[in-house]
C-alpha cells in the first residue's frame, strides 16, 4: 500500500527522541482514515499486533522497536454545532490537544483550557483520561467513536468508558484492539479573551514548575493523596541519573533525555531505580502513568 514503510526508526515520533525501529509504519494524516484503517483491519484479521501513537508524549519505546504495524496519527480535523449557550465540539483522534484548545478559545469555547499545556492528542487523551489544572477528559467528553478489531464500530457514551484518574475502560483492554476515530466534548460559550487569560495562567504554571527539554511528560501517577513528584523527591532522587537520563532537578516526576547518547533502555532503568526506593522508603509502589510499546526484558 501507498505510504506504507518498513523498518523504520520511530525516535523521532517519540517526545523522549528515543526508540527502536517500527516493523511496519504508516502516518495517518487523512481525518477519514480510510488506507489507516485498512491497513489495521487487514493487521487485526492476520493476527499482526497494531499500535497507534499519537504525539508521543506519554510512551517509551524500547530500543528493539515495535513488532507489527505501527500507526502514527497525524490526522487533524475539528469543528462545532452551537446549542444555545454551549456547544459540541467534535475532533478527529489525531488532532493535537493544543490545537484544540486554541481552537476552542478562538471561538469562545470554554472546557479545555487545561488541554494547552497537554502535548498529546485526542485519542491518547481519551484512552488515558488525560487532566491538568484541575480539568481532564471525563469532565467534557460526550462520546467517543470506537472501531474495534472484531468488525464493531459505534459511538461510545462517556459513561460507558468507566472514567477515573488516568483510567478507562478502553485503557484495561489488554489486547488494545481497537481504534479511537473522533471524539466529541460539551463546552460552555465565554469571553474568548477570558478564555485565553486562563490558558496563559496553565502556560506560565506549566513553565515554572515543568521542565524543558526531551521528556515523556509525567512518569507516574500520583497515589492517592499524594503527589508522585513529592515521594521521588523525598526519597533523595531529584537529579539522579542513569546515562544520559535524569530525573529532572526541576520537577521529579519528569525524566529528561539530556544527551545524544541517551537510550531507552536508560530511561526504563531510571524508572526501575526509583520505583524500587520509593518502595523501600515509603512502601509505595508508584504506577506507569506513560506506557511502555516494545519488548522489554
Amino acid at each position: 500500500m501507498e505510504g506504507l514503510q518498513e523498518i523504520r526508526p520511530l525516535a523521532r515520533y517519540t517526545a523522549a527522541r528515543l526508540g527502536g525501529p517500527a516493523d511496519y509504519l504508516y502516518i495517518a494524516k487523512d481525518p477519514a482514515y480510510g488506507a489507516a484503517l485498512q491497513l489495521m483491519r487487514w493487521a487485526w484479521r492476520e493476527g499482526i499486533d497494531v499500535t497507534v501513537i499519537g504525539g508521543g508524549a506519554n510512551v517509551l519505546v524500547s530500543d528493539a522497536g515495535i513488532r507489527g504495524l505501527t500507526i502514527i496519527n497525524r490526522a487533524t480535523e475539528i469543528s462545532h454545532e452551537d446549542e444555545a449557550d454551549e456547544a459540541i465540539v467534535s475532533a478527529s483522534s489525531g488532532t493535537n490537544l493544543i490545537r484544540l484548545a486554541r481552537y476552542c478559545q478562538e471561538n469562545g469555547l470554554s472546557g479545555m483550557e487545561w488541554a494547552i499545556a497537554v502535548p498529546g492528542t485526542v485519542g491518547g487523551a481519551v484512552v488515558n483520561n488525560a487532566g491538568a489544572h484541575g480539568g481532564d477528559v471525563a469532565s467534557f467528553l460526550t462520546s467517543a467513536f470506537v472501531i474495534g478489531a472484531m468488525g464493531g464500530e459505534r459511538w461510545y457514551e462517556a459513561e460507558e468508558l468507566d472514567y477515573a484518574y488516568r483510567h478507562s475502560q478502553l485503557k484495561e483492554q489488554a489486547d488494545k484492539r481497537f481504534f479511537i476515530k473522533q471524539a466529541r466534548f460539551l463546552l460552555e460559550r465565554d469571553d474568548p479573551t477570558a478564555i485565553q487569560k486562563r490558558m496563559e495562567r496553565n502556560n506560565d504554571f506549566r513553565r515554572r514548575t515543568q521542565p524543558a527539554g526531551a521528556s515523556l511528560g509525567s512518569i507516574f501517577k500520583n497515589p492517592p493523596g499524594d503527589f508522585a513528584g513529592r515521594l521521588v523527591e523525598a526519597a533523595g532522587l531529584k537529579g539522579a541519573r542513569v546515562g544520559s537520563v535524569q530525573v529532572s532537578p526541576v520537577h521529579a516526576n519528569f525524566f529528561i533525555n539530556s544527551g545524544a547518547a541517551a537510550s531507552a533502555r536508560d530511561y526504563y532503568q531510571l524508572i526501575c531505580l526509583v520505583r524500587e526506593r520509593v518502595k523501600e522508603v515509603f512502601g509505595l509502589s508508584l504506577e506507569l502513568e506513560i506506557q511502555l510499546l516494545g519488548e522489554w526484558d
